[in-house]
Formats: structure tokens, sequence, C-alpha cells
């Protein structure tokens, strides 16, 4: 008797190898070479417009999706680039331009803004999604499907 291959679903816990890059190679995250990520559709670990590629996907199966901005991580929005007094930042602002700053707001949440510009009495920061307006490749090799 032949098993059926198993394959993804919108609420599957499975374990794969996945790597996000641009289209000129450059990596923002990967997880080939190492051990593999195991997780939860659905449950925030990874974005969205992601997990909408893996379902469908077998046991063994290995693609690459190329997603433009909108399909991706969205476009950048442009209310999301304040400018903040240093006076206002609840810590003194050590790093350089192009870092990623983590903040926490009043509920406790963490999120992240980069560094744009830093001068002795403000800063600026984009609150976008570092790949927001930018084509991305979405690689997965889907392990296992529990």
């Amino acid at each position: 008797m032949n098993e059926l291959p198993q394959i993804v679903a919108p609420d599957s816990y499975l374990t794969l190898r996945y790597r996000v890059c641009l289209p000129d190679g450059t990596e923002a995250v990967s997880t080939f070479g190492m051990n593999p990520a195991t997780l939860a559709l659905g449950a925030g670990q990874l974005a969205e417009s992601l997990e909408r590629c893996l379902v469908g996907m077998r046991v063994g199966e290995r693609r690459a999706y190329t997603l433009e901005p909108e399909a991706g991580f969205g476009m950048k929005n442009p209310d999301l680039i304040q400018r903040i007094a240093l006076s206002a930042l609840p810590r003194e602002l050590d790093e350089d331009v192009g870092a990623q700053v983590a903040f926490t707001d009043a509920s406790g949440a963490e999120f992240a803004g980069t560094l744009l510009e830093k001068t002795e009495r403000h800063a600026v920061f984009d609150f976008n999604h570092p790949l927001a307006g930018r084509t991305v490749i979405f690689e997965a090799e889907i392990i296992g499907v529990m």
C-alpha cells in the first residue's frame, strides 16, 4: 500500500529549511546549512505571505518563489518614517545610522526601527519591515509535516 505524500496545510506544524534573499542573492535569513526550522503555520512565526507559499507543498519538495513587494513584505508606508527628539527616547542612542534599534511600547510589545539619521537633537527611524518595498525570493524545502 502506497502512503500518500504529506502536504502542508494552513494549520500544519512543519519542519523545513528556508531562505529569504534579494534578487541579487543578498540573504536576509537562511536556515540552509544549519539545523532546520520547526514552526506552526498561523502562529505568527513566519510572515503570512511566506506561509501562503508553503501551503500545498509536499514533504521532500523544494521550491523558490519570487515575491513582488505587494505579495511579500508590502510597500513602504511613509507614515512609518518618524523623526523623534533624542530627549524623548528611553535611553541614549549609541547605534550608528543603518542599525536596527529595538523599542518596547506601552503594552510591552517589542518592535524595531532602522536608524536613518541622527543629529544632536533628533533621530529619524524607519519602522517599516526592512524588506518592505523590495522584491524577495523565498526558497523553502519541506522536511516534515506533522
